[in-house]
């Protein structure tokens, strides 16, 4: 009978085996998830720069005025920000009503191999600064 308590004490081959199997393919589920949080955390970084550059360029395109824009037609460019490079493209569309144009601001990038963009919408009115200021003082042409 003592043979029999002996044999009793730790774990078989199987057992510890299995728990191994078990071990193994936890570790592993959580490095894939921390990765994927990792990759997610990462492309969410290069949309809000993206959506920044966007706001710069509508930024630019209020102070300026849309006429000034809007005579130049389309506009493009390139931007290196925190070590990666996006492309910019502005198209402006007249809408015929109460002198307002649609801006329309694309950021475009690629992330491992595989292309992303921000596509930002707006209205912009067709009275510029410059006319603001005119009209003001009692100098704006007519």
């Amino acid at each position: 009978m003592r043979c029999a308590k002996q044999r009793k004490k730790g774990f078989t081959l199987v057992e510890v085996i299995a728990s191994s199997v078990i071990l193994c393919a936890a570790v592993m589920i959580v490095g894939s998830i921390a990765t994927r949080a990792l990759i997610g955390t990462r492309l969410n970084r290069r949309y809000e720069t993206a959506a920044s550059l966007a706001d710069k360029q509508l930024g630019l395109i209020d102070y300026v005025g849309i006429d000034s824009v809007s005579e130049l037609g389309e506009l493009e460019g390139e931007i290196e920000e925190a070590g990666d490079t996006y492309q910019w493209r502005i198209e402006t569309e007249y809408q015929e009503i109460d002198n307002l144009y649609l801006v329309t601001a694309t950021i475009n990038w690629v992330e491992a191999n595989r292309p992303y963009s921000l596509i930002v919408n707006t209205m912009f009115d067709g009275t510029t600064v410059a006319d603001l200021a005119g009209a003001a003082t009692g100098t704006g042409q007519e």
